[in-house]
């Protein structure tokens, strides 16, 4: 096969505040692993809101839609207010509406499963789990109102009659935010909680949700994630009530595999389990779907730490061994994971590790780790701290 067709296209965004900074630290381990890759480099996120009032100008969604997957460092979101302010004079007052080009992303490429790996980065092999997070539903499917809109008024004097506390206010000084659920929706994130599990080795996947309170809605989930489980008979399908889980997250997280999640459920656990490996610092994500897949840490801009060479960068290369094995590179996705954790454990840290180390020299250190690894084709029969899982790990 030619050269011209094994290479791979990335679109790389730095974005901004630390995204670029961790980008820059962590983007060199692609040549230094002398993957074949091209990369092409493209504008998102405050700044081009500012510049132009959009958040994802054309040319990247042409550059997106031309590459075989795509690195995103961080964006910046701001108040509604502030997204105004911060306009160009000639673009305010024309009612532009700020929508968070990450949202972009997942809703326009409809990459609705958010995958969200944690790792034990001791090495101690203590815990291995995933949370898969609903991208494009939920609380955050964008039926959010500053207000009560006329047509939910019959279903709040519904509530009325029951005595509902909101019963003393007007449509003015109360708002409203809706879950919406598809079963096209849940069936989809459902089977792809399913297919992860059984790709990773894992034996459980864990269905989070708020049962004895959201009973409507939560009955029909429930339906439907019973029906996509009888689909996959070695694998056990449980639901457990959210708080539970978070409790449990913290105390014993050796009891979860996969962990799948509506939109707003998902993403606070997936905080919560990137708390739980040692920081935002090191937590990376994928969004996956039938048009594409995008890679970003999870930690966002940071823009009080922007500019001072002090994030850490290991969540960047934690994404980039996520996109690596995406695009059928299981090794050297081994490799850099190993690297962060190696690193992790030695006296090379950045402050958020107690350390004193800057971005650049923590990025220097884990591509030393991969080269050296690459260079005695380096392999181990379980690698506890990728997000590859062992059955990945072990057949290599």
């Amino acid at each position: 096969m030619s050269d011209y067709l094994t290479r791979k296209r990335i679109c790389v965004l730095p974005g901004d505040g630390i995204g670029i900074e961790v980008m820059e630290a962590a983007l060199p381990v692609l040549k230094a692993l002398n993957l074949p890759f091209d990369l092409e480099f493209g504008d998102i996120g405050w700044e081009c809101w500012k510049r132009e009032g959009n958040t994802v100008p054309d040319e990247t969604w042409e550059k997106i839609n031309q590459c075989d997957a795509t690195l995103l460092g961080a964006i910046t979101s701001k108040p509604l207010a502030e997204t105004e302010a911060e306009l160009p004079p000639h673009l305010q007052g024309q009612n532009r509406r700020y929508v968070s080009p990450v949202i972009q992303l997942r809703q326009n490429l409809d990459l609705y499963a958010n995958v969200r790996p944690v790792t034990d980065i001791t090495g101690e092999n203590r815990f291995r789990f995933v949370v898969i997070r609903e991208n494009t539903e939920g609380l955050y499917a964008g039926l959010d109102y500053g207000r009560i809109p006329d047509q939910f008024l019959p279903l709040l004097q519904e509530r009325e009659a029951l005595g509902a506390p909101w019963r003393r206010e007007g449509q003015e000084d109360a708002t409203i935010s809706v879950r919406l659920q598809t079963r096209s929706g849940l069936e989809r994130i459902f089977e792809y909680a399913f297919d992860y599990a059984s790709r990773h080795g894992f034996d459980r996947v864990t269905f989070v949700d708020k049962p004895m309170v959201l009973r409507h809605s939560s009955a029909f989930t429930r339906g439907v994630f019973e029906s996509v489980a009888k689909g996959y008979p070695g694998i056990e399908g449980v639901i457990e009530n959210v708080d539970a889980v978070a409790l449990w997250m913290v105390q014993r997280p050796e009891r979860f595999s996969v962990v799948v999640a509506e939109n707003m459920f998902g993403d606070i656990l997936s905080d919560l389990g990137a708390g739980v490996m040692g920081g935002l610092g090191f937590a990376p994500s994928g969004n996956f779907g039938k048009l594409g897949a995008y890679f970003e840490p999870v930690h966002g801009s940071a823009p009080a730490h922007a500019g001072l060479n002090k994030a850490n960068p290991s969540a960047m290369f934690m994404t980039i061994a996520l996109m690596l094995e995406h695009l059928g590179y299981p090794q050297e996705a081994q490799y850099v994971t190993a690297a962060v954790s190696r690193v992790a454990r030695s006296s090379v840290r950045t402050y958020d590790m107690g350390g004193s180390h800057s971005t650049a020299q923590v990025g220097e250190a884990i591509i030393g780790e991969c080269v050296s690894m690459a260079a005695l084709n380096w392999a181990q029969p379980c690698v506890p701290t990728s997000p590859l899982g062992a059955t990945h790990a072990q057949a290599l």
